[in-house]
């Protein structure tokens, strides 16, 4: 009889042992789900930073001169290889816009993507052309940094090498940026959609084509997205709008779905595919125009905020 006892309490104690193991297993595998939905979850925003806010994907793909506002040519994501040079008004020489496919990236790590992004110091540790814009980036929030470079760890590789840049001047004269942490920057709550729609702002370098500049192409103080900046490409020239509350000559008289409506509008296939020769624009609407609703009402509710310019703009001057 003991033997039988003892013979059913090593079946009773396996029997816990694989109830145990199995739990065990399971809260393994749970576990696993939970970070690999997270990590979707971060590419995912990645991604839509990266197209529709950073513009990531913008700068370093081919894009389509003869098309309205210059789309991307498909199957270049990334793989870069634009050519900048004397032809653009005031560039001081040739470069090419860099490879940031994996295959470009090669063994760069996310803080020196990071570091690239934030302070426009590349993997050798020399100073990136201010076209990069760090001079804005420097102000993302860690979370959408690191969601950025996760996204773009999963752009397809594309082997592709460009000429080295031949500029005129040293380009220790653009930066880089000081010493600075990004890790301290914080990403305001959405529900303060002014705060928030500053931050996207200047995460989408607007002022970059919007702050009224010198001729030298500094800014000018309290001109502050009142455009006026004239970009000369091949074969058309166009000079950025005045996007501040002014009614007369900026977007003053906008109601926020007037607003909305013109990034979908312009973002609009039939538009993208259209050719209007020299009444072109730079304006990235096919990038830009895929922004959500909210994003777009927060960055509205900023400019709002911002003061009012008169300044006129004439955009196509022939």
């Amino acid at each position: 009889m003991k033997k039988y006892a003892f013979f059913y309490s090593l079946l009773c104690l396996g029997t816990v042992t694989i109830v145990v193991s199995s739990c065990g297993e399971q809260a393994k595998q749970a576990e696993y789900a939970a970070r690999e939905d997270s990590m979707k979850a971060m590419v995912e925003r990645g991604k839509y930073l990266a197209y529709s806010v950073v513009n990531c994907v913008d700068c370093h793909s081919q894009l389509d001169f003869e098309k309205f506002s210059l789309p991307l040519v498909p199957g270049t994501e990334g793989a870069g290889g634009m050519a900048l040079h004397e032809a653009f008004k005031g560039f001081p020489g040739k470069l090419y816009i860099p490879n940031i496919t994996p295959a470009g990236l090669g063994d760069w790590t996310d803080a020196e993507i990071a570091r690239a992004v934030t302070r426009g110091i590349n993997k050798k540790g020399d100073t990136l052309f201010p076209m990069m814009p760090f001079h804005y980036l420097n102000a993302i929030a860690e979370e959408d940094l690191n969601a950025v470079i996760a996204f773009i760890r999963t752009l397809k590789p594309i082997e592709k090498i460009h000429p080295a840049k031949e500029m005129f001047v040293p380009m220790a004269v653009f930066g880089p940026l000081p010493e600075n942490n990004y890790k301290n920057n914080v990403k305001p709550d959405t529900a303060d959609k002014v705060k928030y729609g500053e931050y996207l702002v200047t995460i989408a370098h607007c002022g970059e084509c919007h702050h009224t500049k010198s001729p030298e192409g500094m800014p000018i103080p309290g001109m502050m997205f009142a455009g006026g900046n004239t970009e000369s490409l091949i074969p058309f020239q166009v000079t950025s709008a005045n996007i501040t509350a002014d009614s007369a000559t900026g977007i003053g008289e906008w109601s926020e779905l007037m607003f909305i409506a013109k990034f979908r509008t312009n973002a609009a296939t039939e538009n993208l595919q259209s050719k209007p020769g020299k009444f072109n624009t730079i304006m990235p609407w096919s990038f830009y125009g895929t922004m959500t609703d909210s994003d777009l009402k927060a960055i509205y509710a900023y400019l709002r905020t911002v003061p009012h310019v008169r300044n006129a703009v004439e955009k196509w001057k022939y």
